[in-house]
């Protein structure tokens, strides 16, 4: 079955002593499978997981795979080499890795797709890419990207290419078929959608889920006034809460709002500016008419 709908990449939330704040987290991934997201991503970026060490990033995953067990819900993780991957083999509430295109070495098309091809071989889950080219400085034409959905195991991408480009348009235009397309880019998810998409990895969808939700069904019937009227609006609060580097913003946003026990982020990240914060606050508090600044 191809992937579609909202899944959220977790925050990692911390408490007044800099440890992991499991019920908070726990409390999360309850509210926004409440509210409609079909899934949780764990150890995906958003969760600052180089920053965990290995007994942390355990104990998250543990913790969410406890609530998607207990929902039924999907759960994907981030996994991007053969010791990661292998590990979830004794998790089988896990849906799919969320493995990313090799960073810094730029291997070349050819080399990421044998890259993929050899760990999706060996994985004991299914992958799902992720392609975030202004980030690992790889970056894969339409052509590559129908090789990689070619691959056994590969069920899916998340495109965030920072905007809508030629490749976007191609790839969405004949979608591979059991292929998953899900926006990566908050800020441009709605024209993702549009064109085709399947859905969203959105770390914007901390807040304000059921829009997100609403958004992704709105394109899939086809409602378009919906769509547009509620992209708009939901495209300005994605560019409110990365205004700063991710998830700083997000973090600030929860924790102002009680959610999570503290906004801390640990280095290299540091919290926002006061003036990002309420920005941001402003974006959720408001009913901002379509087009609105």
């Amino acid at each position: 079955m191809t992937l579609s709908g909202v899944y959220v990449p977790l925050v990692t939330p911390f408490d007044a002593t800099g440890a992991v704040a499991h019920a908070a987290l726990t409390d999360l991934a309850h509210q926004v499978l409440d509210d409609g997201a079909v899934g949780l991503v764990a150890l995906g970026t958003t969760a600052e997981p180089t920053a965990l060490d290995p007994a942390e990033r355990r104990d998250v995953l543990d913790t969410l795979t406890r609530v998607c067990r207990q929902r039924g819900a999907a759960l994907l993780v981030g996994a991007s080499t053969p010791a990661a991957l292998a590990a979830l083999r004794a998790r089988p509430e896990v849906s799919a890795a969320l493995s990313l295109v090799p960073p810094f070495v730029r291997p070349g098309e050819a080399g990421v797709v044998a890259h993929f091809a050899a760990l999706a071989a060996a994985s004991p889950v299914p992958l799902v890419v992720y392609h975030v080219p202004y980030r690992t400085g790889q970056p894969l034409g339409v052509d590559a990207l129908r090789r990689i959905a070619e691959l056994p195991g590969v069920i899916g991408v998340k495109l965030t290419v920072g905007a809508v480009d030629p490749d976007t348009v191609a790839l969405l235009a004949d979608p591979p078929a059991g292929f998953a397309v899900l926006g990566g880019d908050d800020a441009v998810i709605s024209p993702l959608l549009a064109l085709g998409a399947h859905g969203g990895i959105l770390a914007s969808a901390h807040l304000a889920t059921a829009d997100f939700v609403d958004l992704v069904e709105a394109w899939r019937v086809g409602d378009t006034t919906r769509g547009r009227a509620v992209g708009h609006r939901l495209a300005g609060l994605s560019t409110a809460l990365f205004a700063a580097p991710n998830p700083t913003v997000v973090k600030a946003v929860l924790h102002a709002q009680g959610r999570i026990p503290t906004a801390t982020v640990r280095l290299p990240l540091l919290p926002p500016d006061e003036d990002v914060l309420r920005g941001a606050l402003r974006w959720l508090a408001a009913d901002r008419p379509v087009g609105a600044r």
